[in-house]
This record gives structure tokens, C-alpha cells and sequence, in this order.
């Protein structure tokens, strides 16, 4: 038996490196295994649903496809703004055209010349007026392309044809070229050619050779500063029978990537410097969303809720002063707690958790305080609360990848009546998507796929008048974001939830009106899924000042051909 369980212990360690490799090889820049943008929300009288598809390749073309669901739009221009040079250094814009037999939908590209935090603008007119949209973006390398071979065999051949047309049009200018009709070369001008020859091939061979060699190096460059998504450590310590997650972010190889301060430099996305989602694998069926805070510039610490022991992904978002997402990717072992405590301390207000069915065991898990049973589209969860939300859908029906969906959930009350939901951190819900495998996850808002923090800053950039922005001083910047993240701390649950949403833009403090997200009972998550396999959702509403959290699963299938 001991010599089984070794084996065993040898084989789970062996699943979860892989599992770690899978996640951690995904380009997690504003989310994992999810590189474009979905966004929806009003631009002026038309509201409309934006998919961005960004380039892996700087410079490169994004694919932009714009559904105009109410008004009728006659017109569409976008171009590019880049956070460094704003609207003073972005080019003209182009106009994408409508698709055929296809109303209200609109398609183009448009490129992408400097990487970083990035924004397309769109503007859109019609019968019904203008209308402005800020799409936030990342551009950045993440991929290098391989010439196919057919194309390098001929473009080797066509090259080796120019270098020797070169080289005998150079010997033919110094000897055939000189020669008068009906003369013919004397043996001194035959040695002049083939030494001019001579000469030529080694200037040619030497132009080739530096060529070749800039290019390579060139390349070896691009290949060395492609886009690497930031390393992290996770591990959980344990203070007075409090268990504390901590990660560490790595940065031994910074000085060679130019990241310079850059965790001097982070700004809050929903009033918080990061977002941190663990969930158990592989049964995916234990869920936390807690809120690190920075104890230096390299490290973030909270308390961990009531979490059962076990391996956990680990995906942590922050976001720079310059509205770049990114999100840092680990696994975290997670020990049962030494001694049990009546009370257990929270870092943030709206740090939460949850425990739900193993995903390949549906409904086989005890019930307890803090447990859910996962439901399917069409079907319905019920909150620890006995409220519950129904995901819109049918529940055996797959949803194809790529595709861009709304994921739509209802909120009741217990006895089946609607309920509002309240604000919760700055929005009227939250959603956290995984794939079974780790190699997916994105936090979704209502209003898209992007950091609320990258919308507002690009926002800020585009009504910016200064043509080249640089780095803020570390130390000023940093105090100044510690000393916000205190005050909201410090205010109560109503007056922060107003800060944040008006910050936003999502509220207005005369008369308290909503703005770009529809104050029902119903909340649209706009998402593509993209690629095949199965996922687990996370939603997460706040109603009588409780945070509640719902699990869901879904079918997702390559695309359907016709």
C-alpha cells in the first residue's frame, strides 16, 4: 500500500504540473485563453454590441465587427487612439462597411502600428444623429510568423536569379557593354570582366551576409521582447489561526524587458488594485473572489475565506496607470485550517466564496451554509439565500465557440418575484468564466470583457491634449493610489458603491439615475467563448448587502458549418 500511494502522490503531482503548464503557456494579458473584446453599450441614440478581434502580430490588422441593435446606422468610421501619443497621434479614420444582407451589421479592420494599451474609437451616424464608442484594447506581439515553405523555396530561387543577373550585369558594363558592333573581347578585357565579377559577387556576398544578419537579429530581438505574461507565486501562510493567501510577483528579468516601476504605477479597477479568483481543480467545484492588498511593491496579501483544502488555479488581474490588463497565472496548494475559528477576518468587504458539485459529478455534494448546486442554461441556481437567478437558454442545447453571445440571467426573490439587484462593486453583477482545464478564464461586467479601469483611462486619454505621455514619478503615484484605496475603504458600503459607479460613469448624482446598464431584475453578460470544450460560470449579485454566488455549466462546440 505505501508503495501505491507513493506512486499515486507521484502521479497527482505530475496532473498538476501539466495543469500549470497548460494554464500558465495561455497569453494572459487581460484575461486568459480570451485575447479579443466583446463590449456593449450605448453610443448616443444607438446601442450597439463591438466585437474587437486584435492582431498577435504588431504591426497587424484588429477585425472590428460592430451589431447596431437599435437605430439605423448609415455610417462608420474608426481608427486607433494609443494611450503614449492619444488623439493628437492617431491617424485618420477609416469607414467599415455594412455587411450584406446582414441589417445593422458592420465589418473592417483597421491597423495597429504601436503596441501597448491601445483604444479603438468608433463613430457612428444615422437617421437618428451621432454617436461616440471608446473600445479599450491590448496590442501587443505574442505570436511570430513562420514563412511558409512553398513561398520560401521560391522567393530563394527568385533571390539566387538576382544575385547572379546582378553579377552579370555588373562583368557585361565593364566588358560587353564597352565593345563597338562587330568587335569581339581581348583576353585583357575577358580578365577584367571576370575580376569585376569577382569583385561584385563579394560585395554582393558581404550586403547579403549583413542583410541576413540584421535581419536575424531583428528577429531574435521581436522574439525576445514579444509580450510574456507577468510570473507570480502564490502560496497561503498562517497568522492566528487565520490562513492568508499571499503571491509575490516576480521580477527577476524586468530590467532586461523594460517594465521599470510598473507596480509602482497600478491603478484600481473597481476600487481595487487587484482581483483575485481561485478555483479548485480538477473538480472545479470550489470557488473564492478576494481582493489582495499590497503590502509592498512586489507583494499582495489577504485572508482566505472558508475554502476547502485542495489544489487551486490562481488568476489575478491588475491593471497599469496606462490602462494595460493583465493577469498573472499560478497554482496555489491550499492546507485545511489547523485550528477552526467562530470568526473568520475578511480583507475586503466583498471578499466571497462558495462551494458547488464537482463538474463531472453533478449534485453529488453535502449541503451547507455556503453551498450551491450548479445549474445549466434554462435551468435555475438557488443562492444561499434562497433567491435565485435563471440563466436564459435551453439547457441541452451547446453554444458554439467564437460566437458572440448574452448571457442573461434573471434574479428572484424567494417567492419567485423579480429582485434588483444592488450595486456591487461598482456594477450590477459580476461573472467569472472557466474552462475545465484552467486554459480559459475571464471576469465579465455588463458592460463587456474589459477592465472598467482601461475604458475610463483611455477616456481620459482621448480629451488629453498632450501629444507624448511618460511614465508617472513611482513614488507620488503610489502614495496617491494608497491614499484613495484607503478613503474608499473607510467610507460606507453606500457612499463607496456611488464613488465607484459615478467614477465610472455609471451614475449620476442628480437623481441617482443609471447609465449604460439597464437597472432590472435581468443582467446581460456579453461573451464568445472561444474554443471548444466544457465551462463552468461564476455569477455574482449582491442583494440586501450580501454578496451571493451562483454556479452554472455549459456545452461549448466548434462552430457550426453549413
Amino acid at each position: 500500500m505505501g508503495k501505491l500511494d507513493e506512486q499515486n502522490s507521484t502521479m497527482k503531482k505530475i496532473l498538476y504540473f501539466i495543469v500549470l503548464i497548460l494554464v500558465s503557456i495561455q497569453i494572459s494579458f487581460a484575461h486568459v485563453g480570451s485575447s479579443g473584446v466583446l463590449m456593449q453599450g450605448q453610443a448616443g441614440p444607438y446601442k450597439v454590441l463591438i466585437d474587437v478581434k486584435p492582431p498577435d502580430v504588431i504591426p497587424g490588422t484588429a477585425k472590428i465587427t460592430v451589431f447596431v441593435e437599435t437605430g439605423t446606422a448609415e455610417k462608420i468610421l474608426v481608427r486607433p487612439i494609443y494611450f503614449r501619443s492619444g488623439d493628437q497621434g492617431a491617424p485618420s479614420a477609416d469607414e467599415i462597411l455594412s455587411l450584406p444582407n446582414q441589417p445593422g451589421q458592420f465589418q473592417g479592420e483597421v491597423w495597429l502600428m504601436q503596441n501597448g494599451s491601445s483604444s479603438i474609437q468608433i463613430k457612428i451616424s444615422g437617421k437618428e444623429g451621432e454617436g461616440e464608442f471608446i473600445v479599450p484594447i491590448v496590442a501587443v506581439s505574442t505570436a511570430q510568423r513562420e514563412m511558409p515553405k512553398g513561398l520560401g523555396i521560391g522567393l530563394s530561387i527568385l533571390g539566387l536569379l538576382l544575385f547572379l543577373l546582378m553579377i552579370t550585369a555588373i562583368g557585361a558594363s565593364v566588358s560587353d557593354g564597352l565593345l563597338r558592333p562587330g568587335e569581339v573581347l581581348s583576353p585583357q578585357q575577358k580578365r577584367k570582366r571576370w575580376i569585376n565579377m569577382g569583385i561584385a559577387t563579394a560585395v554582393c556576398a558581404l550586403i547579403l551576409y549583413g542583410g541576413s544578419s540584421w535581419w536575424n537579429s531583428w528577429a531574435e530581438d521581436y522574439k525576445e521582447f514579444m509580450y510574456k505574461p507577468l510570473q507570480g507565486s502564490s502560496s497561503i501562510i498562517e497568522e492566528d489561526n487565520q490562513r492568508i493567501f499571499t503571491l509575490k510577483i516576480d521580477t527577476s528579468d524586468w530590467t532586461k524587458r523594460n517594465r521599470g516601476s510598473m507596480l509602482s504605477t497600478l491603478i484600481p479597477d473597481h476600487g481595487k488594485l487587484m482581483h483575485a479568483f481561485l478555483i479548485r481543480t480538477p473538480e472545479m467545484d470550489a470557488f473564492a473572489h478576494i481582493h489582495p492588498e499590497r503590502t509592498d511593491s512586489t507583494t499582495f496579501q489577504a485572508y482566505l475565506p472558508n475554502l476547502p483544502k485542495g489544489k487551486y488555479l490562481v488568476y489575478a488581474d491588475i491593471v497599469q496607470y496606462s490602462g494595460f490588463a493583465e493577469t498573472i497565472v499560478d497554482t496555489v496548494d491550499i492546507p485545511e485550517q489547523a485550528e477552526k475559528t467562530s470568526v473568520l477576518k475578511k480583507t475586503a468587504e466583498e471578499d466571497t466564496y462558495v462551494v458547488t458539485d464537482p463538474i463531472n459529478a453533478p449534485g453529488q455534494i453535502p449541503m451547507d451554509d455556503n453551498v450551491v448546486i450548479c445549474g445549466k442554461p434554462g435551468t435555475k441556481t438557488v443562492f444561499k439565500d434562497s433567491s435565485y437567478a435563471i440563466w436564459e437558454g435551453k439547457p441541452n442545447r451547446a453554444l458554439e465557440a467564437g460566437k458572440p453571445y448574452l448571457l442573461n440571467f434573471e434574479v428572484f426573490n424567494p417567492d419567485g418575484t423579480p429582485t434588483f439587484p444592488e450595486p456591487y462593486l461598482g456594477m450590477m453583477g459580476h461573472v467569472a468564466v472557466f474552462r475545465s482545464d484552467g486554459s480559459v478564464y475571464i471576469h465579465l461586467h455588463p458592460t463587456g470583457t474589459f477592465a472598467m479601469a482601461a475604458e475610463q483611462t483611455m477616456k481620459n486619454r482621448l480629451t488629453d491634449t498632450t501629444k507624448l505621455v511618460g511614465r508617472p514619478s513611482s513614488v507620488v503615484f503610489k502614495d496617491s493610489i494608497d491614499h484613495y484605496l484607503a478613503k474608499l475603504k473607510a467610507m460606507s458600503t453606500i457612499e463607496r458603491e456611488e464613488t465607484l459607479m459615478t467614477e465610472m460613469g455609471m451614475y449620476k448624482q442628480d437623481g441617482g439615475a443609471m447609465i449604460g446598464m439597464e437597472h432590472g431584475n435581468r443582467i446581460s453578460f456579453p461573451y464568445s467563448f472561444p474554443k471548444k470544450g466544457r465551462y463552468r460560470i461564476f455569477l455574482q449579485v449582491k442583494r440586501n448587502g450580501q454578496v451571493l454566488t451562483g454556479a452554472f455549466d455549459a456545452q461549448v462546440t466548434d462552430p457550426t458549418t453549413l
